[in-house]
Formats: structure tokens, sequence, C-alpha cells
């Protein structure tokens, strides 16, 4: 059993990313590196639509083979605000959730509300007893989300690159 593809989420819309939204794609990611750059590797300088696309294309096929469940974020009256996913990497009964923000509508509750949500959602689905979520010890507005979205510390490791994780976790029945 797969996630829906479009989840109301109050003042939020949740829907699987299309292709047909590569160009506002582009323009958010853009708008928003300062605030991804330090913390996503996709994040850079030269994103342009044709990165977009790629990601949109990849999304697409990961969705079919059923390992991650990207979900663009709208504001009720249409506005793409970020990204949020589900991954299927930290093992069969555990789904992470990954998220960024469009920086205009950061600080707002979006990101956790969307959390929250696809938290919810993820607890529907069969065989899943945990939900995480993985950030960089320095990004701050990530843990603010995870803990106000009742995520707590289960680790840290440190990367390859040298940088600090926090895994972050919750049953997926305590939703």
């Amino acid at each position: 059993m797969e996630p829906p593809e479009m989840i109301n989420a109050g003042a939020l819309v949740l829907k699987r990313w299309e292709l047909a939204w590569a160009e506002e794609l582009t323009a958010a990611v853009r708008e928003s590196l300062p605030e991804l750059k330090p913390f996503l590797p996709w994040a850079a300088d030269d994103y342009e639509l044709a990165s977009a696309r790629a990601y949109l294309a990849d999304s697409d096929q990961r969705w079919e083979k059923g390992t991650d469940f990207q979900y663009a974020v709208f504001t009720t009256i249409g506005d793409l605000i970020g990204s949020i996913g589900l991954h299927t990497r930290r093992g069969p009964d555990t789904m992470e959730i990954g998220y960024w923000l469009r920086t205009p509508f950061a600080g707002r509750g979006h990101t956790t509300a969307a959390v929250r949500t696809l938290t919810r959602v993820v607890s529907a689905l069969p065989g899943i007893t945990k939900v995480a979520i993985v950030h960089d010890v320095r990004n701050l507005a990530s843990g603010r989300v995870a803990e106000k979205a009742g995520f707590t510390e289960a680790a840290r490791r440190v990367t390859e690159a040298g940088d600090t994780e926090i895994i972050r976790e919750r049953p997926a029945g305590d939703c």
C-alpha cells in the first residue's frame, strides 16, 4: 500500500509532484538557495530548469517503484511553498520524512503542519512501525520542526563528509 497522491493538510495541500510545476520548483529552489545550500547537496548555484525536470522525473520513477513518495506543498490558494517526502531507505518498517520550505514562507508553522499530517498518513500504512527525520545538527530550523511534530532524538551519526546528523524518531502508531 502506498500513500495517497494528494493530502489535505488544513491550510496546506500536499500533491504528488508533476512535471508541469518544474518552472515554479526552479524558482522556489533558486529563491531559497542561501538556506538550502548548507544542508542539501543538490541545492547549488547552478540549479536550473533542467535540474528541476530531472528531479521530477526521478521522483516519478521512485514513486512507481515504491521507494520514495515526494510531494509539492501548496497553500490552499495555490502557492508552491516547498517539498516534503517519504523515504524507505531506513528499512522496511520505517519511513523517513524529508522536507524543505521556500524561504518567504518559513517560520509560519507550515512545515510542522505538513510533517504532522504526513506522519498521520504514514501511521496508516501497513508494516510501518517508526517514522524518522534525519537532519544536520547545524540545521536548527529542521530540528525545531521535528521536535514540534513529536520526534525525539534517537541517535547521532557522523557522515562521510564529517558532518553530524541527528536522527529523530517517533512510533508510527503514536500519531
